[in-house]
């Protein structure tokens, strides 16, 4: 076959077969033409051969690379995609904080009167129109305050659950059905005392006792509801429970949990962690991610977890990151076995997440 060393491809070489890691990965496919970064990162994977057209013999000179013309700093207002990139995000943020409003506004309600369910649905079905422009790990709400926790949990398990009914292939039937059940799986809680939903110290184990009550709670409040269906309100009910039997409020296994509430355990246990709260800070979504891997032996659905992980991780290399260190750099490789585990690029340095696990993602840069 046609291969030289890396040390020997000449810049603007086309490969003309897949480069793979030794560990089974696809660092670069067959077509792509050779940068100067491209061999730091085969360097950085111990790559010794590539196979190149026109090696061994062949006196075709090499493709030369491209120079990437700069574009000029955009000025507000100056082209029309940058206009409507800034309309199109907005629009999200806006519907966004309406369902938040409305939200808030019914959990201060709900316990005393109906479920204005037909003003949720319409303002459900708007926000859902701007999901074009959410990303899991990339958005994050303009204003967050410390007692807003429940209702920007809300909000956003309903984006998320909706995006993961859709990547696991149910029918587009459930995808709105699975929203409306990320935004009403804790609507219980307005039963419950809130100084025992914001206390920072750990609960006892009464107060642990009432605060589990919420999924029954919530169900109760759900169960004469119209416009939803049961999935829904079990998934209030069921959103804490675990495969192997060991949640609440049931204690069920496996198949006796809806898919709905499977769905919407992951978002929320997402959301919870890397939301901000007035006694702890937020974690890293790349932690949180991991923390899900391990969850899905026994405690989540597994299918629903490795989905949400390689869905959400599936970034472009060129995504600004901020490491848990403060630096800022780039993904350059994300190996789909390892997702959480990115090639970074750092002050020109290739960092290997993998390698160095004291180090991790603390925030996409959007």
């Amino acid at each position: 076959m046609p291969s030289v060393s890396v040390a020997e491809i000449k810049l603007g070489s086309k490969i003309i077969q897949d480069v793979i890691t030794p560990l089974g990965g696809t660092l670069f496919t067959k077509g792509k033409i050779v940068l100067p970064r491209d061999i730091e990162i085969m360097q950085a994977f111990l790559i010794q051969q590539v196979e190149i057209e026109g090696a061994q013999g062949d006196n075709k000179p090499a493709e030369p690379v491209k120079p990437v013309a700069k574009q000029p700093a955009v000025k507000p207002g100056a082209t029309i995609n940058e206009a409507l990139l800034s309309r199109s995000v907005s629009s999200l943020h806006d519907e966004y904080e309406k369902m938040l409003l409305l939200i808030k506004k019914i959990y201060q309600s709900a316990a005393a009167a109906p479920l204005p369910i037909l003003e949720l649905r319409g303002q459900l079905e708007a926000l859902i129109g701007q999901l074009k422009d959410y990303h899991v790990l990339k958005f994050t709400p303009r204003v967050i305050a410390d007692q807003d926790y429940n209702y920007h949990n809300a909000v956003l398990s309903a984006l998320t659950s909706y995006r993961i009914a859709q990547w696991c292939g149910h029918p587009q039937k459930d995808w709105m059905q699975a929203a409306f059940a990320g935004l009403l799986h804790d609507i219980g809680n307005v039963k419950v005392d809130s100084a025992l939903l914001q206390k920072p110290t750990p609960l006892t184990s009464s107060e642990l006792d009432e605060v589990r009550r919420h999924t029954t709670y919530g169900y109760q409040l759900l169960r004469n509801v119209t416009a939803i269906n049961e999935g829904v309100r079990l998934s209030a009910l069921q959103h804490h429970e675990k495969i192997d039997g060991t949640g609440y409020p049931l204690r069920l296994e496996g198949s006796q949990i809806h898919f709905y509430a499977k769905i919407v355990a992951v978002a929320d246990i997402f959301h919870a962690m890397t939301l901000e709260k007035a006694y702890r800070r937020a974690q890293s979504p790349y932690l949180v991610l991991e923390q899900l891997q391990k969850e899905s032996f026994g405690k989540l659905d597994p299918v629903i977890v490795q989905t949400f992980i390689q869905k959400t991780t599936d970034l472009y290399n060129g995504t600004r990151i901020r490491l848990s260190d403060g630096r800022h750099g780039e993904i350059i490789f994300t190996d789909r076995s390892n997702p959480t585990r990115p090639m970074v690029q750092v002050e020109g340095q290739i960092v290997n997440l993998m390698l160095e696990r004291e180090l991790y993602i603390m925030e996409i840069i959007a």
